[in-house]
């Protein structure tokens, strides 16, 4: 079931999502649906947010790496890198658009996978930036907030005139 992205002015995008406490066949159709439109809109990462789910959610599209893609619940963030990068990110949520970012270069993540299992994972590179831009989804923070205040300030101004 491809699902309908919320674009940057839906107030769902802006909530701070709540943790999943069972992972239920309702959950797993949500997580299901995300993966087949974050592959039919061959987008990197998709958070249940912009789906219109206020559920600590996402998916990774890995097809860059061959590897399908990778569902987890509950995603969090235990250690981010001191080293940073500046890097373009682009967002489902805002077509078109694409702001040059600082994130932390390395991070690791735990969280479930559908079956409930725990895991841990380090991740570098666009992999970090990825779990980064989607996890804080979750959090209602979207990508242009990682502005420095003048470019975030002016970023708001062109998005009010669209």
């Amino acid at each position: 079931m491809i699902m309908e992205i919320k674009k940057y002015k839906d107030r769902v995008l802006r909530k701070k999502c709540q943790e999943v406490k069972e992972i239920t066949p309702e959950i797993l159709k949500i997580i299901d649906g995300m993966s087949e439109t974050i592959k039919k809109e061959r987008g990197v990462g998709l958070a249940a947010p912009q789906v219109g789910v206020s559920k600590r959610m996402i998916v990774i599209n890995l097809d860059f790496m061959k590897s399908g893609v990778f569902e987890v619940i509950n995603p969090k963030i235990i250690r981010k890198s001191k080293e940073e990068e500046i890097g373009e990110e682009g967002c489902l949520s805002f077509p078109n658009v694409f702001l040059e970012i600082k994130r932390s270069k390395e991070v690791e993540v735990i969280g479930l996978d559908r079956y409930g299992r725990k895991f841990e994972m380090k991740a570098e590179g666009i992999l970090a930036r990825i779990f980064q831009h989607e996890i804080d989804h979750l959090d209602g923070i979207l990508f242009f907030d990682r502005l420095p205040f003048i470019k975030r300030l002016k970023f708001k101004i062109f998005a009010k005139k669209k």
